[in-house]
């Protein structure tokens, strides 16, 4: 039940996604050929006035295809006759539908289930944060130069930035040591900067700090919390990516289809409201990484847009073509391996 109850979820993120560049196609008097949720064979189809609308048997993609996308079927309804902001506005809809979803069930969950700040509630005593003077009240605003808006952007930085980990013997075990973290605190009295040794507890850096939880926020403060959290998750996926893009990461902190179902399943048994809190991450993280200018992704077709914009020149479509295929490999390649290992080799590489 937990599982259908996943794919169902995922489901929905990309069909709310190919949505957006539907809606807007229509919006910008573009007829869509076909609407599909889903890659791979068709398992059901239906035939509308103007458009199919499709699913497909792997529940890991979707595609809104529209007439004319090539200068061979330009003509009235066409993408292609359409103005690069126009295009834009079809591409980047995917996206932005992507993060009204995310924010709306964000609203949901934080109305009926509370939140926790990044207002601290309690201090344990003897910790590093007493150590370094925080009290009830004061609010964490960045760790390490990164902007904290929840508590789980607190613990987020303080586990990546408070630590070390040296591997350099091979022959024995990794020795963890604590990093001093550069932590700005809002008080009543303004902000302070505080430098903080946290301690090591079960190989995580802790400084020793509780956050303040509203347990019935009313309808309106549930908005802006919502607004607050997606801005959040959005912090949080965009550090990630800076932590890839600085080759910190390897592809065994990645996970694919597989690792997405195992983990939304394993939260769904624990807490219904809990699996709605990872799909609206999911969806969070479906926005940003489709707006990475690379070939295939929508970013990749917005950075095109862009230059055909600037230039007002429109590229070959024979280097569009070649552009959006080699991303495609590119990307089912890495959907493919990540696959494997997360069948075949659960524990890495």
């Amino acid at each position: 039940m937990y599982l259908v109850l996943s794919i169902f979820a995922f489901g929905l993120l990309v069909l709310g996604h190919e949505f957006g560049h539907f809606i807007m196609a229509r919006v910008n008097g573009v007829k869509v050929e076909e609407f599909s949720v889903g890659m791979g064979p068709r398992l059901w189809t239906k035939k509308g006035n103007a458009t199919t609308y499709s699913l497909k048997a792997l529940p890991i993609g979707g595609s809104v295809q529209m007439y004319g996308e090539t200068a061979e079927e330009g003509g009235e309804g066409s993408f292609f006759s359409k103005s690069p902001l126009r295009k834009i506005s079809i591409i980047a809809a995917g996206p932005i539908m992507n993060l009204i979803m995310a924010v709306l069930i964000l609203f949901a969950v934080t109305l009926f289930t509370g939140y926790s700040s990044n207002a601290v509630n309690e201090i344990v005593p003897g910790s590093p944060a007493q150590a370094a003077g925080i009290q009830p009240g004061d609010e964490i605003i960045s760790v390490n130069g990164e902007s904290a808006y929840t508590f789980q952007d607190v613990s987020t930085y303080i586990n990546y930035y408070g630590i070390n980990v040296d591997t350099s013997d091979k022959d024995a075990d990794p020795v963890i040591t604590a990093k001093d973290l550069t932590v700005v605190v809002k008080t009543s009295a303004g902000e302070v900067q505080k430098v903080i040794t946290p301690i090591i507890t079960e190989g995580r850096p802790l400084i020793g700090i509780a956050p303040v939880s509203t347990e019935n926020p009313g309808f309106f403060e549930s908005i802006g919390e919502s607004f607050n959290q997606g801005r959040s998750l959005i912090a949080q996926t965009l550090f990630s990516l800076k932590i890839l893009f600085s080759g910190q990461a390897n592809i065994n902190d990645f996970g694919g289809p597989v690792t997405i179902f195992k983990i939304s399943t394993e939260v769904a048994s624990v807490s219904l409201w809990g699996l709605a809190s990872f799909v609206a991450f999911l969806s969070i993280n479906l926005a940003v990484l489709n707006l990475i200018p690379f070939p295939a992704l929508d970013g990749g077709w917005i950075l095109i847009l862009l230059v055909e914009l600037l230039t007002r020149k429109r590229l070959p479509d024979k280097f569009v073509g070649v552009w959006n295929a080699v991303g495609f490999v590119v990307l089912m390649s890495f959907m493919l391996l990540i696959t494997f290992k997360d069948i075949f080799l659960p524990g890495g590489f």
